[in-house]
């Protein structure tokens, strides 16, 4: 999966199943110079996620990292 497939998904998991909004995802977007890991942090740290959604997007990368290694 290419780098802008997995940003894709990740935005449709963020809006979709942690309901965060477009808003908050395009304030992080706006910061291209910052590593893409880094991501589900900064919008922690902007306070626009809580800590247990946090972890709940940690988990959802976990995974899809696991399934993604497995198909190469």
């Amino acid at each position: 999966m290419s780098p802008l497939e997995h940003n894709q998904k990740l935005v449709h998991f963020l809006q979709q199943e942690l309901n965060i909004p477009a808003e908050s995802i395009a304030l992080v977007q706006r910061h291209p110079e910052l590593p893409y890991s880094s991501f589900p942090m900064l919008l922690w740290r902007y306070g626009l996620i809580t800590l247990t959604q946090l972890e709940r997007i940690f988990d959802w990368l976990d995974s899809g990292l696991s399934y993604s290694a497995t198909q190469l």
